[in-house]
C-alpha cells in the first residue's frame, strides 16, 4: 500500500481526512467546509492517546512450583525502555527510552492553532495517521495569500507538520507547496521542505512547540521574497511579436521549422504550424 493510511477497524474507517478534494488512494472523510482543530482531529480519525508502558521480556529459566512442576520465569523488565501504546486500539506502536517525551495528536494540532493567536482560522486543507497510527501528519492553508500585482493570480502557502509515536524521528514543520495525502506525499514533502522547524521529543518539547508557530514568520518572509519576485515579472511589459515568438519556439515540431524560425523565414513553415501558433497566441 504505497498510501499507507490506517484503518481503525474498531470504527471501519481510514483515518484520513480532505477538505472537498479526494485523494488519489479515494480513502478517508470529505468534508466540503474547513474545520476547526477540534473537528479536523475526529475527522482525520487523531482522537487517540498514546501512552508510555514498561517494556517486559521473558526469562528463559524455569523454575520449579509448589506441586513440583516446572513455570517458567516471571517476566523480566527491561529497564529504560518502554512501548508506545495507543490506548483506543491497545496496539503497540513503537520502543523508545527514559527521556522520551510524547506529543499528543491534540498537541500537534495547538501548534497550529498558535500561529494565528485568536485572529482568522488556520484552514485544515488535510491531516491523516500512516501505518498503526505511528506517524501522523497535518497539511493546512495559511489565512493568507500571495498576490501579484493587481490581478487575481495567487499561489497558495501551505504548512505541514509531521510528528511520530515510534521514537523513529523528530516532530518536524515546514513549509511546502504539496498537499499531502499519504505516505508517498508525505515523503515528497520531507524531501522538499524549507524553512524547517525540528523539535526532539523530550522535556519541553510541548513548550518548543508552541512556539514553533515562528514558522509562519518564516514562511510570511520567503512568501514575500516570492511576491516581490512576480510582481518584478508583472511589470515586464512584453510584445506580442515576442509572445508569438516564444509559442513559436515552444511548439516547435522539428529541426527543419526550428533552423527557419532561426534565419526568419517564418513564410515558409507549414500552414498546421502556422495554424497552431496562432490558436495558441489568441488563447
Amino acid at each position: 500500500m504505497a498510501h499507507n493510511i490506517n484503518f481503525n477497524e474498531q470504527t471501519g474507517r481510514h483515518s484520513f481526512f480532505s477538505v472537498q478534494q479526494k485523494a488519489w488512494h479515494g480513502l478517508g472523510q470529505i468534508v466540503e467546509q474547513y474545520p476547526t482543530s477540534e473537528e479536523a482531529i475526529v475527522h482525520a480519525g487523531l482522537d487517540y492517546e498514546v501512552i508510555k508502558s514498561p517494556l517486559f521480556t521473558q526469562g528463559r529459566t524455569m523454575s520449579i512450583g509448589e506441586n513440583g512442576e516446572l513455570i517458567e520465569a516471571n517476566d523480566i523488565l527491561v529497564p529504560n525502555s518502554f512501548a508506545t501504546l495507543r490506548t483506543d486500539t491497545n496496539t503497540p506502536l513503537g520502543v523508545v527510552g527514559k527521556d522520551y517525551h510524547i506529543v499528543q495528536n491534540r498537541e500537534a494540532f495547538n501548534f497550529f492553532d498558535a500561529i494565528v493567536g485568536g485572529g482568522e482560522g488556520i484552514l485544515y486543507e488535510t491531516a491523516g495517521a500512516l501505518g498503526n497510527g505511528e506517524r501522523i501528519f497535518i497539511t493546512a492553508k495559511l489565512p493568507d495569500y500571495i498576490r501579484v500585482g493587481n490581478g487575481d493570480d495567487v499561489t497558495e502557502k501551505y504548512i505541514f507538520l509531521t510528528t511520530s509515536h515510534d521514537g523513529s524521528g523528530s516532530i518536524t514543520a515546514a513549509f511546502t507547496p504539496i498537499r499531502i495525502v499519504c505516505q508517498n506525499t508525505l515523503n515528497a514533502s520531507l524531501r522538499s521542505m524549507t524553512n524547517v522547524v525540528r523539535i526532539k521529543h523530550t522535556s519541553g518539547a510541548k513548550q518548543r512547540l508552541e512556539n514553533a508557530h515562528k514558522v509562519m514568520g518564516l514562511a510570511n518572509t520567503l512568501s514575500t521574497q516570492l511576491e516581490n519576485i512576480f510582481n518584478d515579472w508583472a511589470k515586464v511589459r512584453v510584445t506580442d511579436r515576442e509572445v508569438r515568438k516564444l509559442i513559436q519556439l515552444a511548439l516547435c515540431p522539428n529541426k527543419e521549422t526550428l533552423n527557419l524560425l532561426k534565419k526568419g523565414a517564418e513564410d515558409e513553415v507549414s500552414t498546421v504550424f502556422k495554424n497552431t501558433v496562432d490558436d495558441a497566441f489568441e488563447y
